[in-house]
């Protein structure tokens, strides 16, 4: 798949707007998205003009800093969640430099779709930044690969996976990252089908039954992220590295 390709949904090309207060990380994203056929409608210096922007563009996503002016400590957090309450139909992708575990975690939990968070550094991998725009603007997650592995080994409730196979662990890792059935089958290198029997296998597990109103891949993701204290889940963790 092509970057361009990536760059596309249904309706054609990717629409985003940029939220960082540095001009030369925005006019850099920029040239970067615009390059691999996204359309980048603004990018803007602060979260009030994030929110104006995006309630005038209604684009598929919003890309923001997690540190933003005023106090640069959560504004970008607290924009996501404002985005998520006043314009569900845009997705956030939260981009940050270092990883904050306890703010994914709780955007995970206030926003069960179109969220995504991703350390600065993968922007440099145009695939991996358009693969996560991807997944978010078609209403799922894209959670930073680092990201899960410092989630998986925190401190956390005692395990209510135990009853999943090893290879439904591995496959539940994937999923935490917001990766596709069809992703994942790549990724191990086995068929679609394979995966959606894991997958099933993980749900039923779970007790996370067909008739349910939530998402069952997010509240999947969940619970393996708040039980990713045990020995079980370190193995499995260390075969997505």
């Amino acid at each position: 798949m092509t970057a361009t390709t990536s760059a596309l949904n249904d309706d054609g090309p990717l629409r985003v707007v940029l939220a960082d207060d540095s001009g030369i990380f925005r006019e850099g994203l920029r040239l970067l998205l615009e390059s691999a056929g996204v359309m980048v409608l603004d990018d803007v210096d602060n979260v009030p003009r994030l929110m104006s922007c995006v309630a005038r563009h209604r684009p598929d996503v919003a890309i923001v800093d997690v540190r933003m002016p005023p106090s640069h400590t959560d504004e970008g957090v607290q924009a996501a969640l404002a985005l998520h309450r006043d314009a569900p139909e845009t997705g956030v992708l939260l981009l940050s430099t270092y990883v904050e575990t306890s703010w994914v975690s709780r955007l995970l939990e206030e926003c069960p779709g179109r969220f995504g968070y991703l350390l600065k550094d993968r922007v440099d991998d145009i695939q991996a930044l358009l693969d996560a725009l991807g997944r978010v603007a078609a209403g799922g997650l894209a959670v930073d690969p680092e990201v899960v592995q410092l989630l998986l080994t925190a401190h956390r409730t005692p395990d209510p996976l135990s009853r999943l196979t090893d290879r439904e662990r591995d496959v539940l890792a994937l999923v935490a990252q917001g990766r596709s059935n069809t992703g994942i089958a790549s990724h191990l290198h086995v068929s679609p089908k394979t995966v959606e029997t894991y997958v099933a296998g993980a749900f039923r597990a779970l007790d996370l039954h067909i008739d349910q109103d939530d998402n069952r891949r997010v509240r999947a993701t969940l619970a393996f992220l708040n039980a990713g204290n045990s020995p079980a889940h370190r193995r499995a963790s260390k075969t997505q590295g």
